[in-house]
């Protein structure tokens, strides 16, 4: 009885129920367009809330802290020319950056001072001195480059500007990469299990600039976690630089100080 009394209002009203099935499959297929819509929104956010949350634990690993004084035998090697000394590096966070290097019979023969707004450089030997606004590294590498990047990269930390929001996030291998461009910089890093940065690339392909910064043999010091071997590889157009860094002592905390006195007698480069 169902049955022919649907064929009987199907023959009676079949334009109207063309037309009525019409408006019902619209409504339906909005309702589904806005049901999927709803859905991939909603696992869009989730996707960027993990994220988030991802890149925020990771600026929590980083070490944290006031002062940091250590020792450390390098290798550098400016196109080709080597020399073995040893690095005395004593950092304030935010503020300055000490370096002293020493040579065979551990004489000093350089001294630099770093600060946010400038670059103070000595060399003993030739009894000069460089005095520059801190733009003077824009010579050597992309303007993206801060007082903020070396202290990180000195102590093994990820830079605070490649660690943001827009960064995209790529594990594997147990590893997570993080990549993106800030202008013309392209960066990468690559973060071990515990999210302590293993590797750091930069490059500015304009400019012809490159810097490769790979941590290494991890080790425990004042409760805090540091690269003993870090590794600095920089090429500028024609200029190549390589510090193989290894430090036999480090600690964070401690009382410092920052001397830097320029001889009378010293030359002013310009």
């Amino acid at each position: 009885m169902l049955c022919c009394l649907l064929v009987l209002f199907s023959c009676k009203a079949k334009k109207k129920l063309v037309a009525e099935r019409k408006a019902d499959t619209t409504a339906v297929s909005t309702d589904t367009a806005t049901s999927t819509v709803a859905k991939t929104t909603s696992a869009a956010t989730t996707i960027d809330n993990l994220k988030l949350e991802k890149l925020k634990t990771i600026r929590s690993k980083q070490v944290d802290f006031n002062t940091f004084s250590g020792k450390a035998q390098a290798k550098l090697d400016i196109n080709g020319d080597s020399h073995d000394v040893t690095m005395n590096v004593r950092i304030k966070k935010d503020h300055q950056i000490w370096v002293s290097i020493t040579a065979v019979l551990g004489i000093e023969v350089a001294r630099a001072l770093i600060t946010p707004d400038s670059i103070k450089l000595m060399n003993k030997l030739e009894a000069t001195y460089l005095k520059k606004p801190f733009s003077y590294v824009y010579t050597y590498t992309s303007r993206q480059i801060n007082y903020k990047t070396l202290e990180s990269l000195l102590i093994g930390n990820a830079v605070p500007e490649l660690i943001n929001d827009g960064a995209a996030l790529k594990p594997g291998n147990g590893n997570i990469e993080v990549s993106g461009n800030l202008q013309e910089l392209v960066y990468k890093l690559i973060l071990g299990p515990d999210l302590r940065v293993s590797q750091t690339n930069m490059s500015n392909s304009l400019a012809g600039q490159s810097l490769q910064v790979d941590n290494s043999m991890f080790v425990q010091t004042s409760n805090r976690v540091l690269p003993s071997q870090i590794n600095i590889n920089s090429v500028s157009q024609q200029k190549k630089i390589q510090v193989n860094l290894h430090y036999n002592k480090a600690d964070f905390d401690l009382p410092v100080d920052f001397p830097y006195a320029v001889p009378g007698r010293f030359t002013m480069l310009n």
